[in-house]
């Protein structure tokens, strides 16, 4: 039986003895019901649950982790990484004391942007040393704090602090022992602590409300829709310090590169697992207070776009996985690690072969803090992995704290750089975008070079491949079909079982069927097939009378999606009322990269095969227009060759003209993979017909080129009332 025969019994076999339906147009569910999708649920916060699923064999685990790690970079604004621009690093102010020395440093991270700290050195090391890392968290003037003497005598009587005097600063307790300890230590200050002043605590930790000075489509400041669209934040700079700063750490002559270790608590902690996760320099992580199923870091500080969208924090430190990691808990959010998140850490552990190599420092009877108890367990811990040879446990002893005027950088000599500075706020994003864009247009030279570099940071953008789009079905249902004399009009639900996601879908089916299917989307979701009076489109006419199956559906937040039938102005966000996208895109999908799962899950679903229960077609095209035509490039990017062909309006959008992250079309990292042209780019060299642009963007015309696929790419400039007929007739051909 040839396919034209499948689908004529196919076809009768759904009609049975149905009447012709009415004109109107159909849906696929009762009026009042919304799709059962999982997605109509609230959006994921940071307080959510966010468990670890260990995988079953080496090579799983290698793959995911590669992906996740990628999706760490992208998310923090290191995908590429920036340009590392000399650090300019200057040491002053020596202090001497018997075992060790501390110095003043600062250097800069990018352009202008100065990490500021101190470095702790072993007097007369004996060969290469340890360095250490010292991230230190949310504690307000870390490096340069005292504590009270009513908190210290406090902290003595419960056992997390030890001593009357070096128990005054738990941050230069961490530095002294590890420098008798003959480490390398530097702390460094987190943004707006201590001497690093270029930006304000309350932007950095306290951010609330959109500033509309900063909210610009040029000279952009920090939480803005277009940083956010460049993937530009507080926690992006403060992880580019982080690795900055072991690039200062190896600098040093008497570091040992195969001896680097980090450490941190709270923000520190989270600052550890990152470094350690995307940075195969460093050789020992211990986290501390921050690794947990449960809530994933608080602040602004610890939050950005796409970074924990489909993860968590479980499964950032098992990506340091099989080297030696230690962590502790405490009475907070960490509470539970014992039995929820470390035993899944200790399988992944033991399935990569070194079980031994990962610990938990319990101590739910502390608060959240880095306390004596938990530093000692850090020491231990290094001095087993790097070979020191203290006696086990190692025990800090008392010593001189300094004094803030002793270690604070700044000074007449070297001066502060001005503080809070709304300036310097924009031109370090204008140079990060700058940077960002002339390497991505570097990768412009070949198709594989684009998909290599700007590819692969857009799959994270999306955060769904085409080889993971699903287990897809068809929900069929008898009073949804109607013979319309030359096709068929069937109705119903596409079911996405693997991700709890439903789409009311509207199939038109020629009874002289060729093979080929064109999936066709715009704002009306599946309505745009027809006419106001429920006719068929002259566009979808012509497709339907030259064999073409015609499939419409609602995408969603389209057509039976919404209540009252009106199109969404604004994307549900989470019931945090800081107005900071982090809070809500770190956790979730932006509707545009859940509406590009969509157009995945329709055409893996026209892909596979007749177990499916309908023909599979020879061919599967997309077409979008409206706000869908950038939703069909990101799609078509993405699926590579299950698309055999793309009609594509844009209309002229681009990301990077948004104002509100609340836009339906927002996509966090959106404009920096070069915008719209770069996912237009991502199409060759496969057949695109493209509208709305205008003249065609260079880069898209050049890919084309170099691919030798110059005829594949279609343009079309006519009026906008011709535009779907002129898709139909290029689609057909």
């Amino acid at each position: 039986m040839n396919m034209k025969h499948t689908f004529v019994a196919f076809a009768t076999l759904l009609l049975g003895v149905l009447p012709f339906a009415t004109a109107a147009t159909p849906r696929a569910l009762p009026a009042g019901t919304l799709p059962n999708d999982v997605r109509l649920q609230p959006p994921k916060d940071l307080n959510g649950y966010f468990p670890f699923k260990p995988p079953e064999t080496k090579a799983e685990w290698e793959k995911r982790a590669a992906y996740v790690r990628r999706q760490i970079l992208v998310s923090q604004g290191l995908w590429p990484m920036p340009t590392k621009t000399p650090l300019n690093a200057v040491l002053h102010g020596k202090i001497d004391r018997p075992e060790y020395t501390i110095e003043k440093v600062y250097f800069e991270s990018a352009p202008g942007l100065f990490v500021t700290g101190n470095l702790y050195r072993p007097k007369n090391p004996k060969g290469k040393v340890p360095g250490v890392l010292f991230a230190h968290g949310h504690w307000a003037s870390a490096r340069l704090s005292e504590e009270s003497d009513a908190n210290l005598l406090r902290e003595i009587s419960t056992g997390e602090e030890r001593f009357l005097q070096g128990g005054k600063s738990r941050f230069q307790s961490m530095c002294v022992q590890l420098a008798r300890m003959g480490c390398v230590v530097w702390q460094w200050d987190m943004l707006s602590d201590s001497d690093a002043i270029q930006f304000s605590r309350q932007t950095v930790h306290g951010f609330a409300k959109q500033r509309p000075e900063m909210n610009k489509t040029e000279n952009w400041g920090l939480y803005s829709p277009q940083a956010e669209a460049h993937l530009q934040s507080i926690m992006g700079l403060q992880t580019l310090n982080a690795v900055r700063s072991l690039d200062f750490l190896l600098s040093l002559p008497e570091v040992d590169p195969l001896r680097t270790a980090i450490t941190g608590a709270s923000g520190g902690g989270t600052q550890t697992m990152l470094l350690a996760a995307i940075d195969p320099r460093v050789a020992l992580s211990f986290p501390a207070v921050m690794v947990s199923t449960a809530m994933q870091g608080g602040c602004t500080c610890e939050n950005s776009s796409l970074l924990r969208v489909n993860t968590g924090n479980i499964e950032f430190a098992g990506l340091f996985a099989p080297k030696p990691q230690g962590m502790t808990s405490a009475n907070d959010w960490t509470k539970e690690m014992s039995t929820k998140g470390f035993p899944e850490l200790k399988q992944l552990y033991a399935t990569l072969g070194a079980p031994s190599n990962v610990i938990l420092q319990r101590g739910e009877h502390f608060p959240h803090n880095y306390n004596a108890v938990s530093r000692s367990a850090f020491y231990t811990w290094l001095n087993q992995h790097f070979g020191l040879g203290f006696k086990a446990p190692v025990i800090e002893q008392d010593y001189e704290p300094l004094k803030r005027a002793d270690l604070t950088v700044w000074d007449a000599d070297h001066p502060a750089p001005k503080a809070d500075d709304p300036d310097f706020e924009r031109a370090l994003l204008k140079w990060f975008t700058e940077d960002a864009e002339f390497q991505l247009r570097a990768s412009t030279d070949s198709v594989e070079h684009l998909r290599k570099d700007v590819g692969s940071g857009v799959e994270v953008l999306i955060g769904r491949t085409y080889d993971k789009a699903g287990d897809v079905e068809w929900t069929r249902e008898d009073k949804n079909k109607a013979d319309r004399g030359t096709y068929v009009e069937m109705t119903g639900v596409m079911r996405n079982k693997t991700y709890g996601e439903e789409l009311p879908v509207t199939y038109l089916y020629p009874k002289d069927w060729k093979g080929r299917v064109v999936v066709w989307l715009d704002d009306a979701g599946k309505s745009s097939l027809y006419n106001a009076d429920g006719t068929v489109k002259p566009a979808i006419q012509k497709l339907l009378a030259a064999g073409v199956t015609v499939l419409g559906a609602d995408l969603l937040l389209q057509g039976e999606f919404l209540k009252d039938g009106q199109p969404i102005k604004q994307t549900p966000v989470v019931a945090n009322p800081r107005e900071f996208a982090g809070y809500t895109y770190g956790y979730n999908h932006a509707l545009f990269a859940q509406r590009t799962h969509d157009v995945l899950s329709l055409v893996k679903y026209l892909r596979t095969a007749d177990v499916s229960g309908h023909p599979k077609p020879t061919s599967v095209e997309v077409a979008g227009f409206g706000t869908m035509g950038p939703i069909v490039a990101a799609a078509r990017a993405i699926a590579g060759e299950a698309i055999s062909q793309a009609a594509v309006d844009t209309n002229g959008f681009r990301f990077g003209k948004l104002l509100d992250f609340r836009d339906p079309q927002f996509l966090p990292g959106g404009a920096k993979y070069l915008d719209v042209p770069g996912l237009l780019a991502l199409s060759a060299p496969y057949p695109l017909w493209l509208a709305g642009e205008g003249k065609t963007p260079a880069l898209v015309s050049d890919l084309y080129k170099s691919a030798g696929k110059e005829t594949q790419l279609t343009v079309f400039t006519g009026d906008a009332p011709q535009k779907e007929t002129a898709a139909a007739e290029w689609l057909l051909k």
